[in-house]
């Protein structure tokens, strides 16, 4: 009897234990569920930015949580992926003035942010540094970390992507060039140049950057709006080809990985796939009809969209109530 009473305890111990063990893997489940069920119906209602911050540029964190960065009035928002809104980095912070490309890097832990001076556009910002500058900050804290110029008098910092190694690329709207950033890297380094990346006469050149899945360096120019790839190999940039759309392209501008492929922010208010093959690049429209969007970007099977209107701070509608600013969610394909 005592034999059986020893094998029964034991018995009862581990299943005690094994108990133990799904209660907890349970508990994680079903944490997973409530959070992925909560970002799933957050997903459903845009997102309220703050009043008449003209939002440029929107990154996201496999968390769920979105970064905006604001056209006026600098800095850069986090919507976090309970819904909480609040200014993560400080108008001005780093000797930032407006904040349009932000990027978060999970990898290294960074945020970058493109600043510009646009009081020569009759844009009011923070601070009073002029130039464009590559900010760098804490994806976890918000704190400041470095700044990079751009090196022409007429750069204007526009977006920025990541590649494997690390290396972060950046746009040049004003300039012809495409700036890389090496891990450990003190100062920006011109990676790409070649005329047909120029901006044309009264147009606005490089504007969305992205880094395909085969590592070559995808770019939109915004006026005329074009589709350029830039081959990379070894850290060196290589022939510069511009792709042939299915469809015409309007303003074409932010440009983020999707998959294989990308998506594609036109100005003229689209949200479309981008699918390359070759030389020649198949445009899918997503979603129609938006606000003067802006920019993008993907949580989970969601692209949150920032409409800009930037019109209405440096275009005709500028003695016009833009209304209120958010980022909206768009389903996207699978």
């Amino acid at each position: 009897m005592k034999k059986y009473n020893d094998a029964s305890r034991s018995r009862t111990q581990g299943e005690t234990l094994m108990t133990g063990r799904a209660l907890g893997a349970a508990v994680a489940i079903l944490t997973a569920c409530l959070l992925t069920t909560g970002l799933a119906r957050a997903q459903t209602t845009p997102v309220n930015l703050p009043e008449k911050s003209f939002p440029e540029s929107v990154t996201s964190t496999s968390d769920g949580a979105l970064y905006v960065g604001s056209f006026n009035h600098g800095g850069v928002t986090r919507i976090t992926p309970t819904g909480k809104v609040d200014a993560f980095v400080s108008p001005g912070a780093n000797g930032s003035r407006s904040t349009l490309g932000v990027l978060a890097d999970e990898t290294s832990g960074t945020l970058y942010a493109c600043s510009n001076d646009l009081s020569g556009l009759g844009v009011p910002s923070p601070g009073e540094g002029k130039g464009a500058f590559l900010k760098t900050f804490d994806l976890r804290t918000g704190a400041p970390r470095s700044s990079f110029p751009l090196k022409d008098e007429k750069s204007f910092c526009n977006d920025i992507a990541v590649g494997a190694d690390g290396t972060a690329y950046v746009s040049d709207s004003f300039a012809p060039y495409v700036y890389s950033l090496k891990p450990g890297a003190t100062a920006l380094e011109v990676w790409a140049t070649d005329p047909v990346l120029a901006p044309a006469k009264d147009g606005v050149g490089l504007d969305g950057i992205a880094v395909g899945s085969d590592g070559n360096v995808y770019v939109t120019t915004f006026i005329p709006a074009k589709l350029f790839r830039i081959a990379a190999k070894d850290g060196k940039s290589g022939a510069i080809t511009e792709l042939k759309p299915s469809s015409a392209l309007d303003h074409a501008d932010a440009l983020r990985t999707f998959g294989s492929g990308f998506l594609l922010i036109e100005g003229a208010g689209r949200l479309d796939k981008v699918t390359v093959s070759g030389d020649e690049a198949r445009i899918e429209v997503i979603k129609d009809g938006l606000a003067e969007p802006v920019s993008v970007a993907q949580v989970g099977n969601t692209g949150w969209v920032a409409e800009g209107k930037l019109s209405y701070v440096i275009g005709d509608n500028k003695s016009k109530d833009p209304g209120a600013f958010t980022l909206k969610p768009i389903a996207l394909p699978k």
